[in-house]
């Protein structure tokens, strides 16, 4: 299953038969450096189990990746030298891709993390020779999405990554789409929107405050030309501390919804989830970065990992490539911080987000049909209730159910009646 982007440059499609591809991202950057093959398998497995399309991993890690080897003893490179792979590290790396593949789901596969260009390790005499490495290995499979940049900004490295992608590309003959993998609170299109390497942007809104606008980002890059994909690849992450601080609390389960409603309504192809365990792989026997609350095979099954089924089922509930952010649906203020409400539509249904459950006014006549039908989708459990039946002119007063506050948030779905659509989240 290739995919590519589609025609009008907002999504990703299979290229077998042109159906739309939702990019369901985990961060699991340490999967091909910590995990034994059978744990690799679990996880996987777990994530399958839960609609995750895309795992996001990282060949030369983060944690020691250049000279603490995986559970084999195996390390990436003989002698800290890209030029010269290691074999056995790598065949390791191929049962985990293969492993995937076997699961339909896509690895999004960095060479790098980026503070390996930063040392100098890969430079600009070796990044095309590792860069053709992968892409010619990997050239036959048909899971592989390439993320290059690895959490840093280029930094005057350009040029390392440049090679890097002209590499990958020659390896796989131009197979597989490619992107940028920033650091918080930047997007690739600031450094690289008009390469032609570059299917599709992603930012990393990141992890340093509550109720960060990652739909400011997306809408920025939404309105660049040439029109390109856009995604949050890193958002914070659940049960991750604010702001690296323990002190000040940790995001949890309606954090992670915020910040998939927000980027998805604003224009996102896709989301990426995290969760501040799993990224790391925490176990016994390693040390903890930034004050993990779980071990990573405790943390599969936290709450936030079960919402994106419910987010998955209601964007495939309804015709996916025809959506468009549309924040003049919303008549009245669209409010600021947790209390913003955003709207996106397609040709005949529309959405309206709202996290703290805030009413809200909306203008009618936005989508096709003369009478109209309304739905709460609850973004916790992926119920609905019908509101009632309407037609299709003026503005209309819209107050979600619960009680207002943070993580009451409801997402309001109206249809062209004459669709007959499912309930909401009925694929």
């Amino acid at each position: 299953m290739i995919l590519r982007v589609s025609d009008n440059q907002r999504f990703l499609v299979k290229t077998s038969d042109g159906q739309p591809f939702l990019w369901l991202g985990d961060t699991a950057w340490e999967l091909f450096h910590r995990l034994t093959r059978e744990e690799a398998t679990s996880y996987l497995e777990n994530r399958r189990e839960k609609g995750f399309t895309v795992i996001q991993a990282v060949a030369v890690a983060e944690l020691d990746g250049l000279n603490t080897p995986n559970p084999y003893g195996d390390c990436p490179f003989h002698q800290n030298n890209p030029r010269t792979p290691n074999k056995k590290y790598f065949q390791h790396v191929d049962y985990v891709v293969d492993a995937a593949e076997k699961r339909e789901l896509f690895i999004g596969f960095l060479p790098t993390w980026g503070s390996h260009v930063v040392s100098g390790v890969i430079n600009e005499g070796n990044a095309r020779t590792y860069g053709y490495y992968l892409g010619n290995r990997y050239k036959n499979r048909t899971n592989i999405i390439w993320i290059i940049g690895g959490d840093r900004n280029p930094g005057g490295k350009e040029k390392v990554w440049r090679e890097m992608a002209a590499g990958l590309a020659e390896g796989d003959g131009g197979k597989f789409l490619m992107t940028y993998h920033p650091v918080g609170g930047s997007t690739s299109s600031t450094f690289f929107h008009n390469e032609e390497w570059l299917d599709f942007n992603m930012l990393q809104s990141g992890h340093s405050a509550l109720d960060l606008p990652n739909y400011t980002t997306v809408s920025s890059d939404y309105a660049k030309s040439p029109a390109k994909p856009t995604l949050d690849g890193e958002p914070r992450y659940e049960d991750h501390p604010i702001n690296w601080n323990p002190g000040n609390g940790y995001f949890r389960d309606y954090d992670v919804r915020q910040a998939a409603y927000w980027a998805l309504v604003a224009g996102a192809f896709g989301h990426t989830y995290g969760h501040h365990s799993i990224w790391q792989m925490w176990a016994p026997g390693h040390k903890g970065i930034s004050s993990p609350e779980y071990y990573w095979h405790d943390a599969l099954d936290r709450p936030g990992a079960a919402d994106i089924i419910h987010l998955r089922n209601l964007l495939l509930s309804r015709p996916f490539l025809s959506r468009v952010p549309d924040q003049s649906i919303i008549s009245s203020n669209p409010g600021t911080g947790a209390n913003h409400s955003s709207a996106t539509r397609g040709d005949d249904y529309l959405f309206v987000y709202a996290y703290t459950g805030q009413n809200f006014t909306i203008h009618l006549g936005k989508i096709s049909g003369t009478r109209l039908k309304a739905w709460w989708y609850d973004p916790r459990n992926g119920s609905s209730i019908f509101i009632e039946e309407f037609a299709n002119s003026g503005t209309r007063d819209f107050e979600p159910p619960g009680t207002k506050g943070r993580g009451n948030d409801w997402v309001l779905v109206v249809d062209d009646a004459a669709k007959n659509f499912s309930p909401p989240g009925k694929i």
